[in-house]
């Protein structure tokens, strides 16, 4: 009495499964949707409608010609019945198809919007980079600015010697001027004395 009540309490709790009465009977339910997309293309197929047809003038030209086998008369109602008996499962099969074809896709959009997503982050990511680069070039010399620069100093050293050579004034390139330029003095310091 008290196995049957604790099957009747562990049967109205929600957790526990109900037992399948078809203990015997296990199928796979991936290999069975399989075939019947297997099923559904073929017929959707040119082939398919080259064989029904075919199928189907054979048919009706030995029932209506040949007198001995002629199983189905006129009103052809066994074809009538095999062809309702196709449809009847040509249309589930074709849902199923549709419906594994439909999660398909729904897992390539998924796929496809964390590929975008990813895809969004990496270029505002290198977007930010590009940009932290030319900011960091802009404050690089450029090899016009260094050439520019070392020809000053050159020319700048070249004033120099003749003006230490010749004892003369120098005249400046640029401010077309006559410049006295003397050599700056060093003071030394004395604290080395004092030490």
């Amino acid at each position: 009495m008290s196995d049957r009540m604790d099957k009747i309490t562990a049967r109205q709790r929600m957790e526990t499964p109900v037992e399948s009465r078809f203990r015997g009977f296990d199928w796979d339910a991936e290999a069975l949707a399989r075939t019947s997309e297997n099923v559904a293309r073929f017929l959707g197929t040119g082939r398919y409608l080259v064989i029904q047809t075919a199928l189907v003038i054979v048919w009706v030209l030995l029932n209506v010609f040949a007198v001995r086998l002629q199983w189905d008369p006129y009103p052809f109602i066994l074809l009538n019945l095999a062809f309702s008996t196709q449809a009847a499962y040509a249309a589930p099969l074709i849902l199923l198809a549709q419906n594994r074809q439909d999660n398909r896709d729904r897992v390539s959009l998924e796929e496809d919007r964390s590929r975008a997503a990813q895809t969004k982050a990496d270029t505002e990511f290198l977007a930010r980079e590009l940009a932290a680069v030319r900011l960091a070039v802009g404050e690089v010399a450029t090899r016009d600015y260094v050439r520019r620069e070392l020809d000053d100093i050159k020319d700048t050293l070249f004033r120099l010697e003749k003006l230490a050579s010749d004892g003369e004034p120098v005249r400046d390139k640029k401010q077309k001027k006559v410049t006295d330029r003397k050599r700056p003095e060093v003071a030394v310091s004395s604290q080395k004395d004092s030490e």
